[in-house]
């Protein structure tokens, strides 16, 4: 199989979330038959659902991968809960969040995925890591990242500083 152009989005407000992220950011890279192409930077911003919870800090990842989509999405779960998440309440808290954004020029609807991500033109903190790590990028129905970061509502995105990543224990 040849690889994949994956795009993952990063996401926590709990448990000290820049390095959750970072964390993420090097499981990503140890993941089998995958290669991390860049990270994003990080971004402070609004949760998006219930007020009554921290920030989020969020980014996204490039990966090259000859995982297929679905054996993507089941090791990003295990990532997640390798830190600690708990799926308790709709856009509640969470340690991380990891979202298969794009997989290739790949339009996926099924049971357990949705790529692109169905709330992706909705979200400045998605769109903008995704045109820090590939500003000409497209989705499958030919729409552009740069097109849709102009038209979503803004959440009060902040760029963070640099976090260094730092090695997570297996797990």
């Amino acid at each position: 199989m040849a690889a994949t152009n994956a795009f993952v989005g990063l996401g926590s407000n709990q448990a000290d979330p820049s390095a959750q992220l970072a964390g993420a950011v090097a499981r990503l890279a140890a993941l089998p038959k995958t290669e991390l192409v860049a990270q994003s930077p990080f971004y402070s911003s609004k949760p998006v659902g219930p007020q009554d919870q921290p920030d989020f800090v969020n980014g996204a990842a490039w990966l090259r991968t000859e995982l297929s989509a679905l054996e993507l999405l089941d090791q990003l779960q295990a990532i997640e809960k390798a830190h600690g998440r708990e799926r308790v309440q709709h856009w509640g808290p969470r340690t991380l969040d990891l979202d298969l954004l794009l997989y290739g020029n790949e339009a996926i609807s099924s049971e357990r995925l949705t790529v692109p991500h169905a709330e992706l033109a909705n979200r400045d903190f998605v769109l903008q890591p995704l045109l820090d790590l590939e500003p000409g990028l497209t989705l499958p129905d030919g729409r552009t990242v740069a097109q849709l970061r102009q038209q979503c509502p803004d959440n009060n995105l902040r760029k963070l500083n640099p976090v260094a990543r730092a090695p997570f224990p297996p797990g």
